[in-house]
């Protein structure tokens, strides 16, 4: 999509200087670059930032549409991120958050940070995918 383009863009040409505000927003987001399971070239996807206990909640919600966005299934088979947050890099591994205690706290705190991700849950039959991203 062309606004995420532009955004990454930005982000990254600025050091994170600028292009951290979700387009059009005052909502602070990361950027992930992590492979493409089938190209295996370099992805580079912001999300909104959310931050638990120093590390980094990612939300697969892709607006409640039907399907994962396409990061979920990279992230699944190739693990270890870069994550920009601002001017601060980190060189992170992800999981997918299966524990139900867990799923809630981390779906309590991105709600925290945008609301709309239960609107997004309630829009869709698929189980929106919860991954933390910690330090190596």
């Amino acid at each position: 999509m062309d606004w995420v383009r532009k955004q990454v863009e930005l982000y990254e040409s600025s050091g994170g200087k600028e292009g951290y505000l979700l387009d059009g927003t005052d909502m602070p987001c990361v950027l992930f670059t992590h492979i493409g399971v089938k190209s295996g070239a370099l992805r580079k996807t912001p999300v909104m930032r959310v931050e638990v206990d120093g590390a980094y909640v990612l939300i697969g919600s892709m607006g409640g549409q039907p399907q994962n966005p396409a990061w979920v299934a990279n992230l699944r088979a190739s693990p270890d991120i870069t994550l920009r947050d601002r001017e601060q890099v980190f060189e992170m591994t992800v999981r997918e958050v299966d524990d139900p205690a867990e799923r809630e706290k981390l779906w309590a705190a991105a709600v925290a940070a945008y609301t709309d991700y239960d609107a997004y849950q309630a829009k869709t039959d698929r189980v929106i995918p919860v991954f933390v991203a910690e330090q190596r």
